[in-house]
């Protein structure tokens, strides 16, 4: 995980060998604001899980230390009844800059637990508020999590959350103003124009309250998805995202790579300062010089 996480030489071929073992785990992605309590859920819903015979893995996104680079909170800090559980694997992965609530590495490490045979993966996103959608990328079920206290609920509803939520939950639903957001959500999901309206639940996480309810609720979604045809559909976006994606990394890797576009770029840059170029330009012109220098045709 290490070697892939920090992209070493070897990464490729690990991944490469390993992907003929995966498909076989369902993915859970777990996100919301910070404070609503993802990571208490995830700990009870881990439990859950066990209780059911299943093994699971956990990746937890955490800020990233500006020293070591690596995750801040670490996976030693909470969950702490789960340590000693065998069928339970837990990992923390920093973000290194990545701004969609999940590591760059996160699917590949993703990969690496499916393969070595966890019936469940859970992805804990970071907790950065309104832009944990990535998430939804790497997921089978997504389950966004909110608290009565969250602030302005129609906010975050506008915020894309609600297009990514397979399952809603109110966690903290002892506190008040549980049951009005609870209501808010249930009425922005019925105005949506879809086949299946995802539920809403409220858990007292700290007190495992709705947990088993949640735990059926991503059962019949697995059930939904497979039976519906859209975990077939889902399969073929989510390989073509990744294909993509790879490429993506491969072509911006190569292109700064070379040495004439490094030294043309210092260049186009004085050019823009002195008012010469423009940025847009300039881009062309690099992009001209890469394809020149690999032989590649307009």
């Amino acid at each position: 995980m290490t070697i892939i996480e920090n992209n070493k030489d070897h990464a490729n071929q690990i991944l490469h060998r390993i992907y003929h073992r995966t498909s076989h785990a369902w993915r859970i992605g777990i996100t919301g604001p910070p404070g609503a309590g993802k990571s208490t859920l995830v700990e009870r819903l881990a439990i859950d899980f066990v209780k059911h015979n299943k093994t699971v893995g956990i990746v937890c996104i955490d800020p990233t230390s500006p020293f070591s680079g690596g995750a801040i909170l670490g996976d030693r800090v909470r969950m702490s009844s789960l340590f000693l559980d065998p069928k339970i694997f837990i990992r923390s992965m920093a973000t290194r800059g990545s701004l969609g609530g999940v590591a760059r590495a996160t699917n590949e490490v993703c990969d690496l637990l499916d393969a070595f045979h966890k019936d469940i993966i859970i992805i804990e996103t970071i907790g950065v508020g309104q832009v944990e959608l990535d998430v939804a990328g790497i997921a089978n079920t997504t389950i966004v999590v909110l608290v009565p206290e969250a602030g302005d609920s129609i906010q975050t509803m506008k915020a894309g959350l609600m297009e990514i939520g397979d399952i809603f939950v109110v966690n903290k639903s002892d506190r008040e103003g549980a049951d009005r957001l609870t209501m808010e959500i249930e009425s922005v999901l019925e105005m949506k124009n879809s086949q299946r309206t995802p539920p809403v639940l409220k858990t007292v996480a700290t007190e495992g309250k709705g947990i088993t309810d949640l735990y059926n609720c991503i059962m019949e979604h697995q059930k939904y998805l497979v039976s519906s045809g859209d975990f077939t559909k889902q399969k073929r976006e989510k390989i073509t995202s990744e294909i993509v994606e790879l490429i993506d990394s491969k072509i911006k890797s190569n292109l700064w790579q070379n040495k004439k576009i490094n030294s043309n770029l210092t260049l186009l840059v004085e050019k823009v300062i002195k008012g010469q170029q423009t940025p847009y330009h300039a881009s062309e012109k690099l992009i001209k010089i890469w394809k020149n220098s690999r032989g590649v045709s307009r």
